[in-house]
């Protein structure tokens, strides 16, 4: 049976003092002698007792807790850009919670309920690719709460946030694939009222439209990315365009569902199909060939997030007004077997 926490009552009540005066003494007031502080440290000591921050700090109008939101942690992406997070997090004195809305506008409105709930000094969200209803956060704005986006934003002029420059890995990735000899390039492209879809789609038109290649809404599939929505769409592709010879995908997932239906169609990567994704997951480096993907500063990306979390934070205890600010990350392309034809300089 687990033994009850000491408490300042405990240590009053053996001691017959005011709960106030053992109060004084843990927070070293000086107007308590010496002998008393000896006798009450001694005491806590010996029965173990140990201080409830949180409470300390809800007194104090603050939990010392910061709310994530993330669409799910499973997966190499928002599991590193977590761990960033709490790097930094802890480093300031702050306790995370972590709640996944699982893609889904629902479980988002009620993850952000809860962080309210729980009184959090601050949230970092990740939005989800079903949301379309931003309400929620505005409550948040609403209460006062400092609130950063990461990724996934909510795209209104005064929201801060730090994203990476999707565009342009997205320009990176289908330019490597045209200096590969390709033209005919399909996309896996996912839903496009999320900014960073949206974004990795255009960065795949203007490449083409820069290198002179011809735009074919014939070999552009649009899904969640899921590994079945890239089978599914891989699928469609072929049918719709059986001469593609390069397919660049937004996220890793739906193109490792591509591999396979390439495979079963006896099509070989590079050679025939050249493949190339986004965000640079652990499985990328795993497949045969491995996969060329644009990796997206995850750690980078989480502590970042909290820097400005926290940078808004002092702003609103020094009662100054917050300034939406977004922080933009570079990506890097990380060119592997899946797409290099030609062999590098």
């Amino acid at each position: 049976m687990a033994t009850r926490r000491a408490s300042i009552s405990d240590l009053a009540k053996q001691l017959n003092l005011s709960v106030s005066t053992i109060s004084r003494v843990l927070n070293n007031h000086p107007a308590i002698s010496d002998a008393t502080k000896k006798r009450v440290w001694e005491l806590a000591k010996q029965l173990n007792y140990q201080p409830n921050h949180l409470a300390a700090a809800l007194r104090k109008g603050r939990s010392n807790t910061l709310g994530v939101v993330v669409p799910h942690i499973d997966g190499h992406f928002f599991a590193l850009v977590l761990k960033g997070i709490e790097t930094i997090a802890n480093l300031a004195g702050f306790n995370v919670m972590i709640c996944q809305s699982n893609e889904n506008e629902t479980h988002e409105k009620k993850n952000i309920a809860t962080l309210l709930n729980a009184q959090v000094d601050g949230i970092l969200v990740s939005v989800s690719l079903t949301t379309r209803d931003f309400s929620h956060f505005e409550e948040v704005r609403r209460r006062n709460i400092p609130l950063v986006f990461f990724d996934r934003v909510m795209e209104t002029p005064d929201a801060s946030a730090v994203v990476l420059d999707d565009y342009q890995g997205a320009y990176q990735a289908v330019s490597h694939l045209i200096e590969q000899g390709c033209t005919r390039i399909a996309h896996l492209g996912g839903p496009q009222h999320v900014n960073i879809c949206q974004n990795r789609y255009r960065g795949y038109q203007d490449a083409l439209r820069a290198h002179g290649v011809a735009y074919d809404e014939a070999l552009v599939h649009f899904s969640n990315l899921s590994m079945q929505d890239g089978l599914d769409g891989m699928e469609q592709l072929l049918q719709q365009a059986p001469k593609l010879d390069a397919v660049f995908a937004a996220n890793d997932l739906s193109l490792v569902g591509a591999m396979q239906v390439l495979k079963r169609y006896g099509l070989r990567v590079p050679n025939d199909v050249a493949l190339a994704g986004f965000s640079n997951e652990l499985f990328s480096s795993l497949t045969e060939p491995k996969l060329t993907s644009v990796d997206q500063r995850c750690e980078e990306m989480g502590r970042t997030a909290v820097h400005l979390l926290l940078e808004l934070m002092t702003q609103h205890e020094n009662e100054e007004k917050a300034v939406g600010r977004q922080i933009t990350l570079q990506p890097e392309l990380l060119i592997r077997g899946s797409s290099e034809r030609v062999p590098a300089a």
